[in-house]
């Protein structure tokens, strides 16, 4: 392939200076000039991300063990009806807290583990505890022992916008720690079915099998979101990948470093995505929001004086694009915090107050969209 490549540079060549009337272009220098590299950004990031290695334990049903005949033959404990086995997997991680040692990475990255190992880019090995993980979201939090660790410092992913570059580290098929860069393709992507809750950050960089739990980091060197997951119809990377953003798997973090799991929230509100339709029909220009469609009597939102057909543009300050953005904001807040939420009421906006509540088990169990 590199002999293929090479002749076909070398023909281009002759036929261009074979031209006539053409002059060669010549070849440009950088001597006492500066070469844009993003070198001095990665050296400066890259210790931050880390590989992980899990050994874990699945159980399997097997349907030979059901057959009451082969469970006697075999000497089979009574109502044993699966098998166990062990499972290795590696992934990535982020060092987001040097002094603590928390390393952030996917749920799906130490599902089923009974051991977990990170490594550093300098070759440290340390064991790991699983502080907590929350498949919903896909986000887990990692604990290693502190001490010369380098943290990678945390952006704002609801500052990015599409044509931003990104650059995604991790560890791609175990072959060590690997540099991809691309651009934000989308924002906000849902409705994917990979989690409970998704506000996918889209990037063209390059993502594959191992990457999962890695960095997604802006060219100033921030973390703005969390490798997750690939669309890969052939089995390959066609230039479509997803990062869960840093904003939500902070929250998640913070839940799970209290808790050890996640306290969802509620306000008691069923909410919809403003759609075309439903702007004309509430007189509004506006073509971003979530529109209330209805209030639970003696809910925190029912005491705050929200109203069925409010449309809610904003939370704390952040634009609402639909309502999986709101829901997603209202469900990995704390219990008891209170959300400012923007709302325009028949064309005049005002600000609302609303104190998050526990959600029901029930209701936490089911995702379903009210909240």
């Amino acid at each position: 392939m590199k002999q293929v490549f090479s002749a076909l540079v070398l023909m281009g060549g002759v036929a261009v200076s074979a031209t006539p009337g053409l002059a060669a272009a010549p070849i440009p220098e950088f001597t006492g000039g500066t070469v844009p590299s993003l070198a001095p950004m990665l050296s400066t990031v890259t210790p931050g991300v880390v590989n992980i290695a899990v050994k874990g334990r699945v159980r399997e049903q097997n349907p030979l063990l059901q057959d009451p005949f082969f469970r006697r033959f075999f000497n089979l404990p009574k109502g044993q009806d699966y098998q166990e086995r062990e499972t290795q997997a590696t992934g990535s991680g982020v060092i987001v807290d040097a002094p603590q040692g928390y390393v952030l990475t996917n749920a799906h990255v130490v599902e089923n583990e009974t051991s977990i190992v990170v490594t550093t880019k300098d070759n440290r090995k340390y064991p790991a505890k699983l502080v907590g993980r929350d498949a919903e979201t896909d986000v887990a939090v990692l604990k290693i022992e502190p001490g010369h660790l380098t943290a990678v410092p945390l952006g704002d992913s609801d500052k990015l916008q599409v044509g931003d570059f990104v650059v995604a580290i991790g560890n791609p098929f175990g072959l060590g720690q690997t540099v991809t860069s691309g651009i934000v393709s989308a924002l906000g992507r849902s409705g994917l079915g990979i989690e409970g809750y998704e506000d996918f950050i889209q990037t063209d960089a390059s993502i594959n099998p191992g990457n999962s739990g890695g960095a997604l980091v802006d060219l100033r060197g921030n973390l703005v979101g969390i490798n997750t997951a690939i669309l890969a119809p052939g089995g390959g990377n066609i230039g479509i990948g997803f990062a869960v953003p840093i904003n939500m798997a902070r929250r998640v973090m913070d839940q799970l470093e209290h808790y050890g799991e996640i306290k969802r929230g509620r306000i008691g509100v069923a909410i919809q995505d403003l759609t075309p339709d439903l702007a004309q029909a509430m007189n509004t220009t506006r073509s971003l929001g979530a529109v209330i469609a209805k209030v639970e009597p003696g809910s925190a939102a029912d005491r705050a004086g929200l109203k069925s057909g409010d449309l809610i543009v904003a939370a704390n300050g952040v634009p609402m694009r639909d309502g999986a953005q709101l829901r997603n904001t209202i469900g990995l807040s704390r219990i008891g915090d209170e959300i400012k939420l923007a709302v325009d009421r028949g064309g005049s906006e005002r600000t609302i107050g609303v104190r998050v509540e526990a959600a029901p088990a029930a209701a936490a169990a089911k995702q379903v969209p009210e909240r």
